[in-house]
């Protein structure tokens, strides 16, 4: 098997699943927004945490044994569902609240904003089939060890830099201001979106 070439278009696989739109992009946006690029680029940072924690998974077989073992992946499911409610019920209760342009209110430590982002892609039960699937079509067992520390390192760098990327844009002072002036209507749609994919998660068979 050629290893090295088939390693672009598993990055380009894992790049199409990290660039579509879904909890990830909500959380990672609307913490820069709300908070801090610092906040912001911490979220982008927890996220590729996740990445290279299912990738990881995947390798050493953890993902696929999980996508077939369907009391935990339920688990997975209901858990992460009312994760990702309660994150959208507490954005739509906040989004009336005026948005700190002074930077003198208090600012959410870095830490706290990548457990939280950390939190919702680890509980998306879809990341399961994900990378569980992809690595078994893509990874064979017997490739040798680069190979899957080169994938792990693909998975974390395309992670970061997408994630990072939006953190920066969005927290710009110009989109910023941008945002204050929508805040109601964004955040209450981003809630409702977030509320909405749990419920979806929730009443999937």
């Amino acid at each position: 098997m050629d290893y090295v070439g088939s390693l672009p278009a598993l990055a380009g696989i894992m790049a199409l699943s990290v660039i579509s739109p879904g909890p990830n992009f909500v959380i990672v946006s609307s913490t820069a927004m709300r908070a801090s690029r610092i906040a912001g680029l911490a979220a982008g940072l927890g996220l590729a945490g996740a990445s290279l924690t299912w990738t990881v998974f995947a390798i050493s077989g953890l993902g696929l044994l999980l996508s077939h073992a369907a009391w935990v992946y339920e688990g997975v499911r209901i858990i992460g569902a009312f994760y990702l409610i309660y994150i959208g019920v507490k954005m739509i209760v906040g989004a009336r609240k005026p948005l700190n342009l002074s930077g003198t209110a208090r600012q959410p430590k870095p830490w706290e904003a990548m457990k939280r982002a950390y939190l919702v892609s680890m509980g998306n039960p879809k990341s399961i089939a994900f990378y569980a699937s992809i690595f078994a079509l893509m990874v064979p067992p017997d490739a040798p060890s680069w190979f899957y520390a080169a994938t792990v390192a693909i998975a974390g760098a395309i992670s970061a830099g997408w994630y990072c990327s939006l953190a920066f844009m969005f927290s710009k002072p110009a989109v910023r201001r941008g945002f204050a002036r929508v805040k109601t209507a964004i955040e209450s749609v981003m809630g409702i979106c977030l509320v909405a994919l749990g419920g979806r998660l929730l009443i999937e068979a």
